[in-house]
């Protein structure tokens, strides 16, 4: 009830109000207050806007006179960049010119120095070509037996001392103790001489016989002539005239005749052990006190007759070699009357067959129509190409090898790869000749020495893709070469034991032939030279064979006469079937 009551004393007091200005709106009196009010404001507002007005004139002015001084800054900073810049250009300026002069000097430097590295390469050219003329050379005067395949026998009074890897003991020389020692062999005696018994030891009672006795011997060489002379009645035809005797025995030919002890002396001498013919004539004089008198003509011609009566001996020989898995071959130069020849030389690991075949030439001309055309084994050899045309199997000279990398190490000390393969080759050689017999090959072991093998070679191959052989030094780019093309070739004995590592057994019998020819024999004619070879082969295939050489050659000699037939030339050979 209070708050309705509240409520209509509010409205009513709104309506007085509303009622007063609309009392004051029907006589004016609220327009004039509102239009007095407005007037004033309208003043107020004029006042106002003609002071901003002032302001805006004097901050137009003030904007005006900060826009000459900044214009008047500018112009001073447009002046000092002017010149800033007209200092700048003056600067490019010279530095152009100054670029100028330096691209003109480099230029004329880059000609000059065009000019020297012309010079350089011309004389870095010529320089390699000077050092590699110099390791030629240096490598020519090193070469001998150990570093290549020169023979120890053609390197004269100045080759290398072979090194001694023995190391000083401190003991004395002499058998040490404990040693059982050697003594020279007692023989059968063929006299016997008891020494009479000193007196001053019988008659002494001091001293009493024991019963034992020493014996001491002297050997002493008697060299008697026995001269067996058969003698036969000759009987005379009444009718014809004719005459007639018994039949001589065997090696009764002539007057005078000598006993195959006598040919087999001379021939040992003469081919065995190098003595010339003119010194065997006058050793054999001397020795049977001007008995024995042979003719150089008669020494001459003991190898043509000792050829022809070994036909047996040859024919066995042959079968040998052909039979034989493996052969050693080589060739090695002869000299017939001035002429150049070649000596094949074929011989069995065994030492059972050897056999030296005179030729004419190398290569397959002197290999045509001997037994080696028709081999169908393994051969040994020291790379020679012709030899891999011949058998079925092929096993190079792995000394040979080991002499070539030590000349390419000599040659070519900055390489790597010559140094390991030359320590690989000498294992392979410790592990194959460490074999005892029956010991099988280890595949394992083999298979890690070729892997090895091939690694050193990648490794060879790119130290020569790096940097090239010398032009004057290719030894040992060549045998880098020969041992990748022909692995299987190098390495066929880790994998066969029957092959031997080397080729040394034909190297050692070319050096026969060679010391025969250098130290006692001149040879006129191809027949000689063939009867030579034919003599030779034998005497090492019946030394190898067991028994008393002497005694056998001298059977030889012994056997029944022979007649002289003629040798087919080379020519006529060739095609021929050994």
């Amino acid at each position: 009830m209070f708050d309705k009551h509240l409520e209509i004393n509010t409205y009513q007091c709104r309506i007085k109000a509303l009622k007063q200005q609309l009392e004051e709106l029907r006589n004016g009196n609220a327009m004039k207050k509102l239009r007095e009010e407005y007037e004033k404001l309208l003043d107020e507002r004029g006042n106002t806007i003609r002071a901003l007005e002032a302001q805006l004139a004097q901050a137009h002015a003030q904007i005006i006179h900060v826009r000459e001084i900044w214009m008047q800054v500018l112009d001073d900073l447009e002046k000092e960049h002017q010149k800033q810049v007209d200092a700048w250009m003056r600067e490019v300026k010279r530095l152009k010119q100054h670029v100028l002069d330096a691209e003109r000097q480099r230029d004329e430097a880059k000609d000059k120095l065009r000019e020297k590295i012309k010079e350089y390469y011309a004389v870095a050219t010529e320089l390699e070509e000077e050092k590699g003329k110099n390791r030629k050379l240096t490598a020519q005067v090193n070469r001998d037996f150990m570093n290549s395949s020169t023979p120890s026998s053609q390197q004269g009074p100045a080759r290398k001392k072979i090194p001694n890897s023995r190391e000083k003991t401190g003991r004395s020389r002499g058998g040490q103790p404990g040693h059982k020692g050697h003594y020279l062999k007692a023989q059968a005696p063929t006299e016997t001489h008891m020494l009479p018994d000193p007196q001053e030891y019988v008659e002494n009672p001091d001293y009493y016989d024991t019963g034992h006795t020493v014996k001491k011997q002297k050997i002493i060489l008697d060299v008697n002539v026995k001269v067996i002379e058969c003698e036969a009645r000759i009987f005379r035809n009444r009718k014809t005239g004719s005459r007639v005797h018994a039949a001589f025995p065997e090696g009764y030919v002539n007057a005078v005749n000598y006993d195959g002890s006598v040919k087999t002396f001379a021939f040992l001498l003469t081919n065995e052990c190098n003595v010339s013919v003119g010194r065997t004539c006058n050793f054999l004089w001397e020795l049977s006190g001007g008995k024995i008198n042979l003719s150089e003509a008669a020494v001459n011609g003991l190898s043509e007759e000792f050829s022809a009566k070994t036909e047996e001996e040859k024919k066995e020989s042959l079968e040998r070699l052909m039979t034989s898995p493996v052969l050693n071959v080589d060739f090695t130069n002869a000299n017939v009357n001035g002429e150049t020849r070649q000596v094949l030389i074929i011989a069995s690991p065994d030492k059972d067959a050897v056999m030296y075949c005179a030729r004419q030439s190398k290569g397959h001309k002197g290999i045509q129509g001997t037994p080696l055309a028709e081999y169908m084994g393994t051969i040994v050899h020291d790379h020679d190409h012709t030899f891999y045309n011949y058998g079925l199997r092929h096993q190079e000279c792995m000394q040979h090898n080991c002499r070539y990398l030590i000349g390419s190490v000599e040659n070519e000390p900055e390489r790597e790869w010559n140094k390991k393969m030359h320590e690989l080759i000498r294992e392979m050689l410790h592990y194959r000749n460490g074999l005892v017999e029956g010991e099988a090959l280890d595949t394992t072991k083999v298979a890690e020495l070729e892997a090895r093998y091939d690694e050193i070679l990648k490794g060879a191959e790119k130290e020569y893709t790096d940097e090239p052989p010398n032009a004057y030094y290719r030894e040992g780019y060549n045998l880098y070469l020969r041992l990748v093309e022909y692995k299987d070739s190098e390495l066929l004995f880790l994998h066969d034991k029957s092959v031997p590592t080397n080729n040394s057994l034909a190297e050692r019998l070319a050096r026969v032939y060679k010391r025969k020819q250098k130290q006692a024999t001149v040879l006129r004619s191809d027949d000689s030279f063939e009867y030579l070879c034919d003599s030779l082969g034998l005497i090492y295939t019946l030394r190898h064979a067991g028994g008393n050489l002497y005694e056998r050659v001298s059977d030889i000699f012994n056997r029944k006469r022979y007649r002289k037939k003629r040798r087919k030339s080379q020519q006529e050979t060739v095609g021929e079937t050994a």
